[in-house]
């Protein structure tokens, strides 16, 4: 096996493990405090798993296997491990009714048997995912922008309040997030692949919001990354003629000396959106599922929403260089001793 491993020369973590535990707490109550008030929030409970068969878990890439089972009391229905909960929180906001300009958080607690591990990557994923309520007239890229500068300032009140706590960590987010289309980064750097792209964007601003995740690039014909064609919005286009009402958060980060997916957001499809996108990627058959008959039949609202990742978001403000300082979880043996090698504890 082939580690997709950065070892930081010279690494020491900043903080202890006990006293890592403490700080997590802190980060975890401060953010999702933070993100509630910013982006008019109430946190609900949410499932570990729904069924197999409705269209209701997410389907990441399309390609990424969930852990399934047979409910013993239920005829042996399967059931599976929620991927993340983009789908389930629209069908929650419309058993709430909840109005316009309002919405929901949740923690989110996944597993991921496919992931490739290295070090922001886990078989265990938790995140918060939020979905809020918008209008018609609010699905445009303005409200994209204002949410993600919502966000972006939860993220530095947080880091603000931790390095209060513990001087020995310093802030290094930036004051400001910038906004780039991925059509527009793939023209003026036509010759790095997309993570190339991430990177050298990343490394000079600190931190920028990528838009339009999903569909074909004009140069190469394929997407910057991947994305589902059943939530997120990648096609409609802007009035500036850019294609996308979603992206991901991304930051610098200064141990690892690479770019740091945050969070992957966007304003979630309409009627026409979903058809179009289902048709692109030639899934039409989904159109039969639970989730998309209640959207095809106007029984759910417009919304937006994304995830945070939560051992992500630690693994940056302690400045950690691997999620596995932050989380347990299991790793190759290999894995292990590299780490170990190279000054870095896994829990």
């Amino acid at each position: 096996m082939s580690l997709a491993l950065l070892l930081p020369s010279g690494y020491e973590p900043l903080l202890d493990e006990l006293t890592t535990e403490v700080a997590i707490r802190k980060i975890k109550e401060s953010f999702q405090n933070n993100l509630a008030f910013e982006l008019k929030l109430q946190r609900v409970t949410a499932p570990l798993f729904v069924l197999s068969g409705t269209g209701i878990n997410d389907d990441l890439n399309g390609i990424e296997r969930p852990v399934s089972f047979p409910i013993k009391d239920d005829n042996e229905r399967r059931a599976e491990i929620v991927h993340s909960l983009a789908k389930w929180k629209r069908l929650k906001l419309a058993s709430l009714k909840t109005k316009p300009g309002r919405g929901i958080y949740t923690d989110m607690n996944a597993i991921r048997p496919d992931e490739e591990l290295d070090n922001i990557h886990s078989l265990y994923v938790d995140q918060w995912d939020w979905e809020k309520v918008i209008t018609d007239e609010a699905r445009c890229l303005a409200t994209l922008q204002d949410t993600v500068r919502r966000i972006y300032y939860a993220l530095r009140r947080t880091e603000d309040a931790l390095c209060r706590d513990y001087p020995v960590l310093k802030p290094f987010l930036p004051e400001e997030i910038h906004f780039h289309f991925t059509e527009d980064l793939e023209a003026q750097y036509p010759e790095l692949t997309p993570k190339q792209r991430e990177d050298k964007v990343c490394q000079e601003e600190g931190a920028v919001f990528l838009i339009g995740i999903g569909g074909a690039l004009p140069k190469s014909g394929e997407p910057h990354d991947g994305r589902a064609p059943d939530y997120d919005d990648w096609t409609t286009e802007s009035s500036e003629g850019h294609h996308g009402l979603n992206g991901d958060i991304l930051v610098w980060n200064p141990v690892l000396k690479r770019s740091f997916e945050l969070s992957s957001m966007g304003i979630r499809v309409n009627k026409d959106a979903l058809l179009k996108q289902l048709s692109i990627r030639k899934q039409e058959a989904r159109m039969q599922l639970q989730f998309h008959q209640e959207l095809l039949n106007d029984r759910l609202p417009l919304t937006m929403g994304g995830g945070i990742g939560q051992s992500r978001l630690c693994m940056l403000l302690l400045q950690k260089a691997h999620i596995g300082e932050i989380q347990s979880s299991i790793w190759p043996a290999e894995m292990i001793q590299k780490c170990r090698e190279h000054n870095i504890p896994l829990l």
